[in-house]
């Protein structure tokens, strides 16, 4: 395949990656080609973190970071610091790095909630919503509780289904708060969400003592950590696709987080197009949020 100056060889398209569906890795290119214009704005300029199925989802995947030698020159990079030492990631900001990837099997393609240039200062936060054994209706409550604080203190949230079992509320940032801070206000956001309906919502981590309750998984927002990426496959049967939606989305009764495939997207993408087009605008500091959140906070715990 080339694509403008890059040219490289495609091999074993009619290989099945999914059993249970018969999705081969020629189709999987083909999804990341057809999803290409509203996938990449998501990618570019974003460290990933690639989950690679050579034998398929049951032949067992592995997760990369460091990206592979035999890689192509061409293929952007960076090179970021870990806790003992450093770490050279693939930057997907074109199709040919996309259909390359797809090429090798990557499944799944995970991003920092931080751009390249500045890797300590994230213009998206993420507050994942984990069934944890709740039911669905449970989750979208949860995404609409969410939504109403975040509006509340002044930010402006986005919906995805996440291809998996729940829903991600992200909120654009405009890249002026550090990691650390960035945490610390999902962190206080999911306490006071829980606060307000104890019976529905925990932050514990540990599964024994959720007790049933959806979690309010803020963990991403640390440095170095992952969501899968707009338009990703999951390495799930049928081969569902992590897809942002609207909020009025939130009230169709048949809204299921894992409701679209590689081989229905393309009409969803004919119908609506992507939610998310253009959401670095709606970036906004943390400075007056973070005060709003702190006053709901000390007021509510009265």
């Amino acid at each position: 395949m080339q694509f403008g100056p890059h040219r490289f060889e495609v091999k074993n398209l009619d290989k099945v990656l999914f059993p249970d569906s018969g999705i081969t890795k020629g189709e999987l290119i083909d999804h990341y080609q057809r999803v290409a214009d509203v996938a990449l704005p998501h990618l570019r300029d974003r460290p990933l973190t690639l989950h690679r199925f050579p034998n398929g989802i049951e032949g067992g995947g592995f997760w990369t970071k460091e990206a592979s030698r035999h890689f192509p020159d061409w293929i952007h990079r960076v090179t970021v610091p870990k806790e003992k030492g450093e770490v050279t990631h693939v930057v997907c900001d074109n199709l040919a790095t996309l259909v390359y990837l797809a090429n090798q099997a990557a499944i799944v393609l995970h991003v920092w909630l931080a751009r390249a240039d500045r890797l300590f200062c994230p213009d998206r936060m993420v507050i994942d919503l984990d069934p944890s054994g709740a039911s669905f209706d449970v989750v979208r409550q949860a995404a609409a509780d969410a939504r109403a604080l975040m509006e509340e203190v002044g930010l402006r949230p986005f919906l995805m289904a996440t291809g998996s079992s729940g829903l991600h509320v992200t909120v654009p940032l405009d890249r002026r708060a550090e990691q650390p801070a960035v945490r610390s206000f999902a962190e206080q956001a999911a306490e006071l969400l829980a606060r307000r309906k104890p019976d529905l919502y925990t932050t514990e981590f540990s599964k024994a003592e959720r007790r049933g309750r959806l979690y309010l998984d803020v963990a991403r927002n640390g440095y170095a950590q992952t969501v899968v990426a707009p338009y990703s496959v999951r390495a799930r049967p049928g081969a569902p696709v992590a897809v942002p939606l609207e909020w009025e989305e939130l009230d169709d009764p048949e809204l299921r987080p894992d409701g679209w495939t590689v081989r229905t997207i393309g009409q969803r993408l004919e119908e609506r197009g992507d939610p998310w087009a253009g959401i670095g605008r709606f970036g906004r500091g943390l400075d007056e949020p973070a005060r709003k959140l702190a006053d709901l906070r000390a007021t509510e715990s009265v």
